[in-house]
């Protein structure tokens, strides 16, 4: 039987692209779908080929077609979205970031544990098959000892000084409330920290950060600057913004032995020129740009790990350590100072 799925909100993310990734995905099908309003829930429905809409979150985690759910809802929320969905015993994957704060991640993992249901993050840059190249030749010491790694996925229109403008769909991204104390972060900045965590295979102990926003006058940034030192002595650097228009959002990863350069590479499609240089390894790959692909692998990716009974990609952990250096960000930009990361053990 194919898995069934239903997504948690229908905003602009799931209709581009994740129904679009579970329709081409093998091995799962579009059950149904719940948005508060029973009309846009209806029309997402008809366009994805879902079986069902509902306008009551309880309605959809009722549905016994629905094996998982896909959770896309305001930052906020995700918690008690996730929560509601373990307790009605549904699989959840999660949109990033995980949670707002410390405690709703734990809640988070800690309800999926009681009820013995697959925790996933939706971390699909993951998915990308020259940073799972990447992630193998850090672990098999090619490059040597990392020094320093570097990952910057930044945007922007030109002659545009700020956020973009928003529709009734994504106005919550300005509310610092619900998107969670930071804007450019919230977007891009976590893929960027999870990507570096996921090749590395360490965490972050300590973050410097500078931001324009974190201020009474301007709470949430537009760009970021980050500073990371990892628990195994790498440097690390990330920027975010949406005020790059010409942004080159590459990706470095330097050894004392060696380099992997992603030119291009940090963004949602799968994309980029790889090229590795080291003393035993020398390669290069392009991969054209395709929106879909990193997604589709995601969805299916999720799929074999309830199957097996193992573990996704990104883990409901995995979020919980990025939602810690997401917070820890946030006050080192507020206070002008290094934050140490205190990991907790959920």
């Amino acid at each position: 039987m194919p898995f069934g799925w239903g997504i948690v909100s229908t905003g602009k993310h799931p209709d581009i692209k994740i129904a679009p990734a579970m329709a081409a995905a093998d091995g799962g099908e579009l059950v149904g779908v719940y948005s508060r309003d029973q009309h846009r829930a209806e029309a997402f429905a008809q366009k994805h080929d879902a079986r069902a809409a509902y306008s009551q979150l309880g309605d959809l985690l009722k549905d016994s077609r629905v094996d998982g759910v896909f959770v896309s809802s305001p930052n906020a929320l995700h918690a008690e979205h996730v929560v509601q969905a373990a307790e009605a015993g549904k699989h959840v994957l999660c949109e990033k970031p995980m949670a707002t704060t410390i405690a709703d991640a734990v809640r988070m993992l800690q309800a999926c544990r009681r009820a013995g249901v697959t925790l996933g993050m939706a971390f699909n840059l993951r998915q990308h098959p020259a940073y799972i190249r990447a992630r193998e030749l850090v672990a098999a010491g090619t490059l040597g000892r990392i020094v320093l790694a570097q990952a910057q996925w930044a945007f922007g229109v030109r002659g545009r000084d700020g956020s973009p403008s928003r529709t009734p769909l994504t106005q919550w991204w300005d509310t610092p409330e619900l998107i969670g104390g930071a804007s450019t972060m919230m977007g891009t900045g976590v893929h960027s920290v999870d990507l570096l965590r996921f090749v590395l295979g360490a965490e972050v102990d300590e973050i410097t950060a500078v931001t324009d926003g974190q201020t009474v006058a301007r709470p949430l940034e537009q760009l970021a600057c980050l500073t990371l030192r990892f628990g195994n002595g790498t440097l690390g650097q990330v920027v975010a913004s949406r005020l790059l228009p010409d942004s080159r959002n590459d990706f470095r990863v330097y050894g004392i032995t060696g380099l992997i350069a992603g030119h291009h590479s940090m963004w949602e499609a799968r994309t980029g020129r790889f090229e590795i240089t080291s003393d035993t390894v020398n390669e290069t790959a392009d991969y054209p740009e395709a929106l879909l692909p990193n997604y589709v692998a995601e969805i299916e990716d999720f799929q074999r790990a309830v199957a097996s009974s193992g573990q996704p990609a990104a883990t409901g952990l995995d979020g919980l350590r990025v939602v810690e250096v997401t917070l820890a960000m946030i006050e080192s930009a507020r206070t002008r100072r290094s934050v140490k990361i205190e990991r907790v053990e959920p």
